[in-house]
């Protein structure tokens, strides 16, 4: 189940840059969970091809993670952010000032960011 999780964040992370035939194949597989067979006939192409394609895509989508860090970095801003929330609402501070405090620290992530 993990494997799905982490295939289905890379594909939303970066299954735009595969091309349109990887990402049919893909999505079939991963999203709409049919077997190799059957996205084989769908696609009129070998069991062999669509295996293939699928291995090479999940290679792909890990490289341009590997490169970029998107997720890793979505994982970090977004466990900051719970991490404002929660100090936030301990402090008693209200949403407008939590709406500031969360501003100012996209702004200070975004800034190291460049």
């Amino acid at each position: 189940m993990d494997r799905i999780i982490a295939q289905g964040r890379l594909y939303d992370f970066y299954g735009e840059l595969l091309t349109p035939h990887q990402r049919s194949i893909y999505e079939a597989a991963v999203y709409d969970d049919m077997s190799l067979a059957e996205i084989a006939e769908r696609e009129s192409v070998s069991r062999q091809a669509v295996h293939d394609i699928i291995k090479r895509a999940t290679r792909l989508l890990e490289d341009y993670e590997n490169k970029l860090h998107m997720i890793e970095r979505y994982d970090r801003i977004t466990g900051l952010a719970q991490e404002l929330k929660k100090d936030a609402a301990k402090e008693g501070l209200t949403s407008g000032e939590l709406k500031e405090c969360m501003t100012k620290a996209a702004d200070a992530i975004i800034a190291g960011m460049t």
